[in-house]
């Protein structure tokens, strides 16, 4: 539809400048006739005696009336066509200077000829669209390499760790077996908080590398809920957390079940690690006429709008501390994004009184 639009709005501008073209040269050649029998009318109406000043003049011209006429409409043909044919050419010169402009945008807005507003205002809302995505891509890219700092960083605190305890238990045989319990459970703890560092530097490379394709067949919603909530029990009942399903008995769709279920790993996780201890998480589904809506809701700090607005975009953290148990590598939200729409559906998030919902809705297929 838009397509057409503009190819009639071209086939309309043609026109126009064809129109135009004919109307100045029929209007050249009408005053030139109309001048010649306002001459020719002005002169016969007066007696000449063959001694006047301008007598050879108008004599010389009443002989070769036709030869004049002639010469000055081909004049005027030749002035006319230069000046309607420079002009597509200076309007092409024009729109490849705003071309080269909007290859490097800058602040100051694109100006062209004003028979050429609407591809100014069309040339200006893309610059300002490529200064948006230019500003967001060096904020990506900032936020991406502050955040690989930060891990590489963080990298070396459970490893010095690991190292120190180790060693401990090579160089002291003889420490009792409680003591070698504990030392062996620290280890193990920095070793486990290790591999979920190196498995976000994994996440940024297949993020940034790698274009998620899906592999659709039918599967039951409610069931691949149900699972996620089971494998998450552990972590829930060391966060403090229940999490209560409201889910119909049935609820198939056909989708990516790897990649959906990674959507409800990342939602369930990041309500894990913002919710206040002793609350519940709050899984839900409903099929409606225009597709299926699942929510996860869960209680803790009210978002500010602010950073409401930017969760779901790449290496964002709500923490922007290194704190070892909040957060990852801000790529949770990002990539269930990615996967929701190209199921076809979108997700959003809202904030009050210290729930937060997150809507991922799915289209009737």
């Amino acid at each position: 539809m838009k397509a057409e639009k503009k190819h009639f709005a071209h086939s309309r501008r043609s026109f126009q400048f064809w129109i135009q073209y004919l109307f100045f040269l029929l209007a050249w050649a009408g005053g030139v006739a109309g001048a010649a029998l306002l001459a020719y009318s002005i002169c016969g109406s007066k007696s000449w005696n063959g001694r006047e000043l301008l007598y050879p003049l108008i004599h010389w011209a009443h002989q070769n009336v036709l030869l004049l006429d002639g010469v000055l409409t081909l004049a005027g043909w030749v002035a006319i066509s230069y000046w309607t044919i420079s002009r597509p050419f200076q309007y092409l010169e024009a729109l490849t200077a705003a071309a080269d402009r909007l290859a490097h945008p800058g602040e100051e807005p694109i100006t062209l000829p004003d028979a050429l507003k609407d591809t100014e205002n069309q040339l200006n809302l893309a610059r300002e669209r490529a200064l948006r995505d230019a500003m967001a891509a060096r904020e990506a890219e900032q936020r991406k390499n502050d955040l690989i700092v930060y891990l590489a960083h963080d990298l070396k605190t459970p490893l010095t760790s690991i190292i120190g305890y180790l060693t401990l238990l090579r160089d002291e045989p003889d420490i009792s077996p409680a003591l070698r319990a504990r030392y062996t459970g620290v280890a193990l703890d920095k070793a486990e908080r290790l591999e979920d560092l190196i498995n976000e530097f994994f996440d940024i490379t297949r993020f940034n590398l790698t274009r998620l394709e899906l592999e659709k067949r039918p599967v039951d919603l409610t069931r691949m809920l149900q699972q996620v909530a089971d494998e998450f029990a552990p972590m829930l009942e060391e966060a403090g957390l229940t999490c209560r399903l409201f889910l119909p008995e049935r609820l198939p769709y056909p989708c990516d079940p790897d990649k959906l279920a990674r959507v409800f790993d990342n939602l369930l996780r990041n309500a894990c690690h913002y919710s206040t201890p002793g609350t519940v998480v709050r899984i839900s589904a409903e099929q409606g006429e225009e597709g299926i809506t699942l929510t996860f809701a869960n209680t803790g700090i009210t978002i500010p709008p602010e950073k409401l607005r930017r969760i779901f975009e790449q290496f964002f953290r709500l923490d922007s501390s290194r704190a070892s148990g909040t957060g990852g590598a801000g790529l949770g939200l990002a990539i269930a994004k990615e996967i929701v729409q190209l199921h076809g559906g979108t997700i959003s998030a809202q904030s009050e009184n210290g729930v937060t919902t997150i809507a991922v809705c799915l289209p009737n297929l």
